[in-house]
């Protein structure tokens, strides 16, 4: 009986200190999705490293649909943060549905370009889905992309003539931001480098276009974390859990307010160059512990 009572303690000594490591995963993991879903500097290619680092299987499908699941915590921090600007926009698009008179409104036609803008990440995101969950999840594409495109965001940031806000926006330029947005399904290149890198070649100042990378992310990453949610969710049952997956969307939520308000106030004062820095800076660890055998790509 007492070598019995032995091995159950030893057995619920070690299940309590899983339960620990997954929490605490799941909470720096909820801070790092947070910090970085919006900053230019791909939330997606900080979860690989991040997860490959705690030792975890970055091709595994329950980790997959944990990374984008968690997005909804930070989305839903931007649609509350915003909900002023949605709920004006949502209300004239609604009305200009409706009523002829209304469809003049700036409001109207600033919702359908955002809509417009949304569908191309839609379509590619459903159509390569797979090469998303599996071969782009290498730490190699992760270190290129976020090299390559620092260099597209330095091009963008000084070499672009600012001479448009937010009330010239119109269809063509969602489209267009739309199509960069796409880019980011690479993790390393970073959501809202590739809007805002787009936006700022097509003349936007910083603060409008970063806006405007705020709210075509949220149809797209919302449905993204849905559509995980309602077809990947036998492997998070069975993976990561959906005790860890919940906390670290509620804590990317509370982390993500406050990144969103620091973001904003940071663009009106500065360029991109402290951003630009870290992103090569990070590209470069990532491939020297590559090359050495520190950490490998999957």
């Amino acid at each position: 009986m007492g070598k019995i009572a032995e091995i159950f303690a030893e057995a619920a000594a070690d299940a309590i200190l899983l339960n620990i490591m997954e929490w605490w995963q799941a909470i720096i993991l909820g801070i790092v999705e947070g910090v970085t879903e919006f900053l230019p500097v791909s939330s997606t290619g900080h979860l690989t490293i991040v997860e490959k680092l705690m030792g975890m299987r970055i091709n595994d499908p329950s980790l997959t649909a944990f990374t984008a699941i968690i997005q909804i915590g930070a989305i839903a921090a931007a649609i509350i943060y915003f909900r002023d600007d949605i709920w004006r926009v949502m209300s004239a698009w609604w009305r200009g549905l409706w009523w002829k008179r209304a469809r003049r409104q700036f409001d109207y036609k600033y919702g359908w370009a955002i809509i417009i803008g949304s569908l191309p990440i839609a379509a590619i995101g459903y159509a390569l889905k797979n090469e998303v969950e599996t071969v782009l999840r290498s730490l190699w594409f992760v270190a290129f992309a976020l090299i390559g495109w620092s260099l597209v965001m330095w091009l963008a940031d000084k070499c672009s003539a600012v001479r448009r806000g937010e009330r010239q926006t119109t269809w063509r330029d969602t489209l267009a931001i739309g199509l960069g947005q796409c880019l980011a399904l690479i993790p390393g290149v970073s959501r809202s480098g590739a809007t805002i890198s787009v936006g700022l070649f097509r003349g936007f100042d910083r603060v409008t276009v970063t806006k405007l990378s705020f709210f075509l992310g949220i149809p797209a990453l919302v449905a993204a974390g849905l559509l995980e949610a309602m077809t990947a969710y036998k492997y998070i049952g069975g993976g990561v859990g959906w005790v860890p997956t919940i906390l670290a969307t509620a804590v990317a939520f509370a982390v993500g307010y406050w990144s969103i308000a620091w973001l904003l106030k940071f663009v009106a004062r500065n360029d991109f160059s402290l951003f630009i820095r870290y992103r090569i800076g990070l590209g470069v660890i990532i491939m020297l512990l590559l090359m050495t055998g520190a950490i490998t790509a999957i």
